[in-house]
């Protein structure tokens, strides 16, 4: 194929092709744009389709972008005195290649570029920045295909309840865009209706949409309105492929709107996450039965997941897989098993979190999912666990060492005897049994010298792509410095690609703000990373890096 376009001309779609493979590679794309003209206008737009999620943490586009206001626009930045940043010298036209939008993350660049700026805290400046780089946007004729908005009041992010007004008059921006994700935090207010409606108004192809809101109804103003809202916007889809419900006040009518006609036909995967089925239960089968086309569900720390709930999953004739199971709680044990039963085959994703691992009702509740797992569960790409207390939780990584990439071990705080205890078991037992690749291993655990050596001396042929380490520090006087093995084990072998250490206590402290240390990690091709930007919670993996 790659012949034949070559000789056939096509040379400049398939170069365009080459470069579409390095989408999220920001080193390689610049490279590229020093290679020729072509080159150049073709990596170009990949690099700031999606500004404001560049790892680089350079906030200097913000400077690029407010170059293309109008002159009363700029005229508006002089009493600060950063007019002279705004130049009027533009190569492409930037704001036209815009594709991602996440209210949370231009509120947080903004605050980062006005802060490299200014001495003192600002929100005036920081309001205006953001109501600038929406009119320049909208005035450039960017179109949208993700946008991300939090929705709430009381935090920095409110500067999109009150600049609402740029999208409502230029529905344009937003009116194409495939996929779509709602954050409520805090208290969420009624003022977003408009914004609502004009989604189902104008917004019909959206493929994913993602909400996530309060979990109290008293947090949500006017919720009748917005469930209206919400359930119109799901009817409103020509072309749903995926819904995700998370912390939802009541499921019902939303979840119910998925029998209509279009979503019936179109709708493939619906993550639930801390939904309470009791919402629900009633009309599961149901739904799930008018799904034509659903491949999958993800459960992940789901309330009231009894035998009732459970006999309406299973019960349900369309041949659809459970790929997800994460637990928050074991409440009849003898349904949960059934369930593996008929989807242990097909389960990739599982779980228990931190079922208070050291009170003792679980043990055998958990003893007995465990034999389940192991016996009908050999696809297992992501685990999660709260502390192993029994030799089972080796033995089922082990049977599935050919599939497991993403591995997180995170022990609960309050037992601090307890954790420290199994703590060492982990580091004696984990390292023999992982497998010879890992894309992520994330351990959150008491670690003592001597444990810590005998895992990275059983591990030493695992290799990790992205490995993080918090260190939990019961006693500061007995703050014990793990950096020796690590260097001697991971950094001197290069075992892994990317690193995060945190040391958990009352000032915690990061292995990447240590620039020595950093730079030290770097000669052996090491990059160190901050703890929170490698870690992958459940519910991120399964909506954002999973492929449907």
């Amino acid at each position: 194929m790659a012949c034949s376009k070559i000789c056939s001309g096509d040379l400049p779609e398939l170069i365009n092709e080459v470069i579409q493979y390095f989408r999220y590679d920001y080193k390689t794309l610049h490279s590229c744009i020093l290679v020729n003209r072509l080159w150049c206008h073709l990596a170009i737009p990949l690099l700031w389709e999606d500004p404001f999620s560049n790892p680089t943490k350079n906030y200097y586009f913000i400077e690029i972008y407010l170059c293309f206001l109008n002159e009363d626009g700029k005229a508006k930045f002089n009493e600060y005195g950063i007019n002279n940043l705004l130049l009027s010298n533009k190569l492409f036209n930037y704001p036209s290649f815009i594709k991602y939008l996440d209210t949370n993350k231009i509120c947080n660049s903004i605050k980062y570029w006005v802060d490299t700026l200014m001495d003192k805290y600002d929100d005036n400046l920081k309001n205006l920045v953001y109501r600038s780089l929406f009119e320049v946007f909208i005035e450039n004729e960017g179109s949208l295909h993700s946008f991300e908005a939090v929705l709430s009041i009381g935090n920095s992010c409110n500067y999109f309840s009150n600049n609402m007004d740029l999208i409502l008059q230029n529905p344009n921006l937003i009116n194409n865009i495939r996929g779509l994700t709602f954050r409520g935090f805090g208290t969420l207010s009624q003022n977003i209706i408009p914004f609502l409606k004009l989604l189902y108004s104008n917004c019909n192809s959206i493929s994913s949409i993602i909400i996530n809101f309060p979990k109290y109804i008293f947090m949500i103003d006017n919720y009748p309105l917005i469930e209206k809202c919400l359930t119109q916007i799901i009817i409103s889809q020509h072309n749903l492929k995926k819904i995700s419900f998370g912390s939802f006040v009541k499921l019902y009518n939303p979840f119910l709107s998925l029998k209509n006609s279009n979503c019936s036909n179109t709708l493939n995967t619906i993550i639930f996450y801390l939904i309470n089925f009791k919402n629900i239960i009633n009309i599961l089968q149901e739904v799930f039965d008018h799904l034509n086309v659903l491949e999958s569900i993800h459960l992940i720390y789901c309330e009231y997941l009894n035998s009732d709930s459970i006999q309406q999953i299973i019960k349900v004739t369309k041949p659809f897989k459970l790929k997800t199971l994460i637990m928050s709680e074991i409440i009849h044990i003898e349904s949960l098993l059934l369930l593996l039963q008929k989807f242990g085959d097909c389960l990739e994703n599982f779980g228990f979190g931190n079922i208070d691992e050291i009170i003792d009702e679980y043990n055998e509740p958990k003893r007995q999912l465990f034999e389940f797992i192991t016996k009908y569960c050999k696809k297992i790409r992501y685990f999660e666990s709260g502390l192993p207390d029994d030799n089972n939780t080796y033995l089922f990584i082990k049977n599935n060492q050919h599939n497991i990439n993403y591995l997180t071990i995170e022990a609960d705080f309050h037992d601090h005897y307890a954790v420290y205890n199994v703590s060492s078991t982990v580091l004696r037992n984990l390292g023999q049994v992982l497998p010879s690749k890992l894309e992520y291993l994330c351990l959150t655990l008491i670690f003592t010298t001597n444990d810590l050596e005998i895992f990275l001396k059983n591990s030493q042929n695992t290799f990790i792509k992205k490995l993080l380490i918090k260190q939990i520090i019961v006693d500061e006087d007995e703050n014990i410095d793990i950096s020796f093995y690590i260097k001697k084990y991971i950094m001197k072998k290069e075992r892994v690609k990317y690193l995060a250490i945190l040391k958990a206590d009352f000032n915690d402290k990061e292995l990447f703000f240590l620039k020595d240390e950093v730079n030290e990690f770097k000669l052996h091709n090491i990059v160190v990373k901050k703890y929170n930007e490698l870690h992958i919670d459940t519910y991120s993996y399964v909506n954002n890096y999973l492929q449907y």
